[in-house]
């Protein structure tokens, strides 16, 4: 069993910046794809964007430009650079990893962005 954990959350105001991390129990992100995936009160879960284990990334348009996904594999970590954060942001996040090692999920951080 794998176990993730993220954290980096909190509160920030509108334009500043928080990094996410995601730390795994084993070395599955050299396996897996890790994603960030948010959800927003009284909202669907969207996703947000993904790595694959060789490093390769696809954004979704709402945070392209402005967050940045990357790991480090050694230290079994992937970590969400979000820049420029606006209120729409405000959701919990969430790193799950899926592929060949199977598919796992963390309990979430939350990001609150004020006006």
């Amino acid at each position: 069993q794998v176990q993730l954990v993220e954290s980096g959350g909190g509160l920030v105001q509108a334009g500043g910046s928080l990094r996410l991390s995601c730390a795994a129990s084993t070395n599955i992100f050299s396996i897996n794809t890790v994603h960030w995936y948010r959800q927003a009160p009284g909202k669907q879960r969207e996703w947000v964007v993904y790595i694959t284990s060789a490093g390769k990334t696809s954004y979704s348009n709402s945070v392209k430009g402005r967050f940045t996904i990357s790991k480090d594999d050694a230290k079994n970590t992937a970590y969400l650079q979000m820049n420029s954060l606006q209120p729409e942001d405000t959701a919990v996040y969430y790193c799950p990893t899926m592929g060949c090692g199977g598919d796992y999920w963390g309990q979430g951080t939350q990001v609150t962005v004020s006006s």
